[in-house]
């Protein structure tokens, strides 16, 4: 069962009244199912093909409607005052602008899509709120109309998709905003917020197709927990840390990352069970491919308990494996006391 809001709107209700006072069935009907008040979302086609007129027909009356209601609605429509206090009220503590999802789940009980409908309906009919209709470039959103109008709100957006290009990296809100040079950042990650091209993760925010911020696939959500522990992690630690993760799918199998660990080569084994990210200076080979890269680097023969340092610098091994393998493969030789190098 959702949990309750005790402050939700009585929003069945609302909609209901304002309902009522139109006066034509049709129009409500339109209205009811253009907007999934009651049921899912229509098209224009699929109302007019049940009304036997046409979809312009339909299309017409919707506006009319939504006009007519506009009109009356500081003086003569039912509950839209306190409707829209109460979502001025919600979107001043938000920054000034809010996805029409995020406002329904401050509001209603449940949020249900239904709820959602409902919402962005009643948002139609206020005065004091400029709305962003849902399209292939914005969420479904909604802003206070003293802050900014539909076209100023984009503008700003279309500035802050800029400003994380020009960065070029997964950043802060703060870098964000003072990029394009507003000091509210609250109000900066509200507007972000809105867009399709831009997505947000442990505080970060970038591109909607960079991996850190939205990451699509098992690889992507294993490079970004390794990146934020800033540590080599075991398989079983990076499959904890998934399942408590931000991330949008949780439900991975440790066996489904261990695989993936193993093909993908941003990632390098360093010990049992245990993996680096390349970028931190890894390379991928066995204990004597390390030992191997230590003696030659040196360019001299090194005392054994120099090589382990050396060696556990890039690998998470016992000393004794270390020791081991010094002892027992052949590319090495014992040239005094405790002291190895290559062989010829």
């Amino acid at each position: 069962m959702p949990e309750q809001n005790p402050t939700a709107l009585e929003i069945e209700q609302i909609i209901n009244d304002i309902l009522a006072t139109i006066e034509r069935e049709r129009e409500r009907e339109i209205i009811s199912r253009r907007f999934g008040l009651f049921d899912r979302k229509e098209t224009l086609e699929q109302i007019g093909e049940l009304l036997g007129i046409t979809r312009e027909r339909v299309r017409q009356l919707e506006k009319s409607v939504i006009t007519r209601l506009k009109a009356t609605a500081e003086k003569d429509l039912p509950h839209i005052n306190d409707v829209q206090s109460r979502f001025v009220s919600e979107l001043e503590q938000t920054g000034g602008v809010s996805r029409v999802s995020d406002l329904s789940a401050r509001l209603t009980k449940d949020n249900s899509r239904t709820d959602q409908a409902r919402v962005s309906f009643l948002t139609q009919l206020c005065p004091s709120l400029a709305v962003i209709d849902e399209n292939d470039h914005f969420h479904h959103a909604v802003g206070l109309t003293k802050l900014h109008s539909e076209k100023q709100m984009k503008d700003q957006v279309a500035k802050i998709i800029d400003a994380i290009k020009k960065i070029a990296q997964p950043t802060t809100i703060d870098k964000v905003a003072t990029a394009v040079k507003d000091s509210d950042q609250a109000h900066v990650a509200a507007l972000a917020s809105t867009s399709k091209k831009l997505a947000t993760l442990n505080g970060r925010w970038g591109l909607i197709k960079w991996p850190m911020v939205n990451p699509k696939n098992i690889r992507d959500k294993i490079y970004v927990i390794l990146y934020e522990k800033g540590k080599p992690l075991h398989f079983n630690d990076i499959s904890e840390a998934i399942k408590k993760s931000e991330f949008k799918r949780k439900d991975v199998t440790t066996q489904a990352i261990h695989n993936e660990l193993i093909k993908d080569s941003r990632f390098v084994l360093i010990g049992r069970g245990i993996y680096a990210l390349k970028e931190w200076g890894y390379e991928k080979g066995t204990v004597a491919d390390i030992i191997t890269e230590v003696l030659k680097k040196a360019g001299e023969p090194l005392h054994r308990d120099e090589i382990v340092k050396r060696v556990l610098k890039s690998r998470h091994v016992k000393e004794t494996t270390i020791l081991l393998n010094l002892q027992g493969k052949p590319q090495f030789k014992r040239v005094a006391k405790a002291t190895y190098a290559l062989a010829d």
